[in-house]
């Protein structure tokens, strides 16, 4: 598990030959197929018109991976080597087809909308590492029609949501701004807030030294960040993903992990303990209660779900914390 979350064992885009450039794009049509599939069975009962929509879409994802498996049959022949996106690093990783039969409407035009998004970038990017002409005229055909999809996905969302007007410039800056900003944050955020309050409250009751307690959390929040901000750097360079600079990730990543375990570390700079504490109490409650916002905000959570998750994981380590302190 830790190992496919920082990427490691997975190829960099830019190692990959021609042949598993257009291995790799037979392989993702496939799957985009299938899940348009799995959206137009979703809907065709309650949206026909939508599910239409999706069924071509799916038509189409085929007509594209027949024309690169004839492509790599005229190229390199018969045998098409086994790629697939999860072995790529930093690819975008697309959500089970049986997913489907629990998502609005207007979540699968942004799903739809996000992938179509994705394949865009896949070619262009794709165009650039290969040299042969009629292959690089066929990726290029490829990343106009996906761009094509984009389009008709928001047209799709446009149709069945009424509030949805806010213009495609507006939805691509938005979702820019969270997979380059808010998820990485957020990430950050939940781990040196959450990670954190066991050693900091264990040492603080163990103690009762406040000096030694703000070291601990001190030294705790620094390594935390600095390590949740490479392995940030390390998953993924944002090429294929789109989530933006992996520096500029790693970044927010970093600083936001050593905010959340500082929160709670610099009260401990007041000589008293028991008022250090107590302040230190408030702010834990602070801190999980913005991270619970920020995943209902921007990552669509419903309220009651988010309290419990980041609440009780909170209470959960606390605890430890305190029952070591205290033993």
């Amino acid at each position: 598990m830790l190992k496919r979350f920082l990427g490691l064992g997975r190829r960099s885009f830019s190692s990959l030959s021609e042949q598993e450039i257009l291995a790799l794009a037979i392989s993702s049509e496939e799957d985009d197929a299938r899940i348009f599939l799995a959206y137009a069975n979703a809907f065709r009962d309650d949206y026909p018109g939508s599910a239409k929509v999706f069924e071509e879409m799916a038509e189409e994802e085929n007509l594209h991976r027949e024309g690169l498996i004839e492509r790599h049959r005229e190229r390199f022949g018969e045998r098409i080597p086994l790629i697939r996106r999860e072995h790529v690093r930093g690819f975008y990783e697309r959500k089970p087809d049986w997913l489907a039969a629990n998502l609005s409407i207007d979540r699968a035009r942004t799903e739809a909308e996000a992938m179509e998004v994705q394949a865009h970038r896949f070619y262009l990017e794709a165009i650039k590492h290969t040299e042969d002409a009629e292959t690089r005229q066929l990726l290029g055909d490829l990343a106009i029609a996906e761009q094509t999809h984009e389009g008709l996905a928001r047209r799709l969302g446009l149709k069945h949501v009424d509030d949805d007007t806010r213009a495609a410039e507006d939805e691509t800056a938005h979702r820019q701004f969270v997979l380059t900003y808010v998820q990485p944050g957020l990430a950050g955020l939940m781990d040196g807030s959450v990670s954190t309050l066991a050693p900091i409250f264990a040492t603080a009751f163990a103690t009762q030294d406040t000096w030694t307690t703000f070291l601990v959390g001190l030294a705790a929040s620094l390594g935390a960040g600095i390590s949740m901000g490479f392995t940030e750097i390390a998953s993924d360079d944002g090429v294929i993903s789109g989530r933006g600079s992996p520096v500029r990730r790693g970044l927010v990543t970093g600083a936001m992990t050593a905010a959340g375990g500082l929160g709670h570390a610099l009260p401990y700079l007041i000589p008293d303990f028991w008022t250090a504490t107590a302040i230190a109490f408030v702010v834990v409650f602070v801190e999980l209660w913005a991270i619970s916002w920020v995943q209902h905000r921007y990552m669509e959570t419903p309220w009651v779900r988010a309290l419990f998750q980041v609440v009780l994981g909170g209470a959960l380590v606390f605890a430890t914390g305190m029952l070591i302190g205290n033993a």
